[in-house]
């Protein structure tokens, strides 16, 4: 008779582990674009990645799912989400080619806070004082972290702020999707579009054949770092509830802070660690006042990966 709630908590740290996991690797995969985006375009960069990507959830998924994943009848909605995500991740790596890479994942962490904007907006969701006093809170984060330093860091801000801003629009569409739409079809078609988006833009910003191997390589390393990392994030979601994994996604900001110093040697500002924490208690907060109601797998108050 007691067996079930065993099991049950056997899953949670399972799914915590698995979303600690997810953070390093999209910590990695931002350092690697970081790097390459110094030498290559910055599409070709994210085709490499998402092609690679694209391979490593085939190799993980269709074994068990086959060809039926692609079955879906909101192909329109697929194109329209995995597009705008496109061009999320093209301000992403930008930015992080002109500031700091933990400045840019902090700015990042503001996705949720423009979700659930964008929601009351779009869906005429209740916003609630509770929920408007974290947004305000949350934005004046934002503002710490990208007021402080020279133009380039203000300039990559804004990238990684309209980054933050279409991640939130695209999380906010995500919701009425996970209604009809496991997570085994969003992520293939997210993977798939994103390959095919990102090749449609080589022949206008660029493509260069790897200088050497190691750029190769590196190149193919961060596909799979990516690929694994929404595996993974995917299967935490899966094993455990958002109020119990969400908060781990935060690590993302002590990895990005701690390969920031050692390979850029970037020193968090007061600024940086004021706004961040700011930004992540605020998104902590969204998490833990929805974590009572019942909400869809992937809803508009928790981080949604690159």
């Amino acid at each position: 008779m007691t067996s079930a709630p065993f099991v049950r908590i056997d899953r949670v740290p399972l799914g915590m582990l698995y979303m600690t996991g997810a953070t390093l690797m999209f910590a990695v995969s931002s350092a690697l674009s970081k790097w390459q985006v110094a030498s290559y375009s910055f599409d070709e960069v994210l085709f490499m990645r998402a092609l690679t990507s694209l391979a490593i959830c085939a190799a993980l998924i269709l074994p068990r799912t086959g060809f039926s994943v692609f079955r879906t009848k909101r192909l329109r909605d697929h194109i329209g989400r995995s597009t705008t995500q496109s061009v999320a991740q093209s301000m992403i790596i930008l930015a992080f080619g002109l500031m700091p890479l933990a400045g840019a994942v902090a700015i990042n962490f503001s996705a949720p806070l423009f979700a659930t904007l964008l929601a009351a907006l779009w869906l005429k969701e209740k916003v609630g004082l509770a929920r408007a006093a974290a947004l305000v809170i949350g934005f004046l984060g934002v503002l710490l972290v990208a007021a402080p330093g020279a133009d380039s860091f203000r300039l990559g801000a804004l990238f990684a702020l309209g980054n933050a801003v279409l991640l939130g629009s695209v999380t906010a569409a995500v919701r009425g999707m996970t209604t009809t739409e496991s997570v085994e079809t969003l992520t293939m078609y997210q993977m798939l579009i994103l390959t095919c988006v990102f090749a449609l833009g080589l022949p206008i910003f660029g493509f260069a054949w790897p200088h050497s191997g190691l750029d190769l390589g590196a190149m193919l390393l961060n596909g799979v770092f990516n690929g694994l990392g929404q595996y993974w994030w995917t299967r935490s979601l899966a094993l455990a509830p958002t109020s119990a994994v969400g908060p781990f996604y935060y690590f993302s900001l002590v990895w990005a802070m701690a390969i920031g110093f050692f390979f850029w040697g970037d020193i968090p500002t007061l600024g940086l660690l004021a706004g961040s924490a700011i930004v992540v208690g605020s998104g902590l907060f969204l998490l833990w006042h929805e974590s009572g109601k019942k909400t869809p797998p992937i809803s508009g108050d928790e981080p949604l990966p690159e």
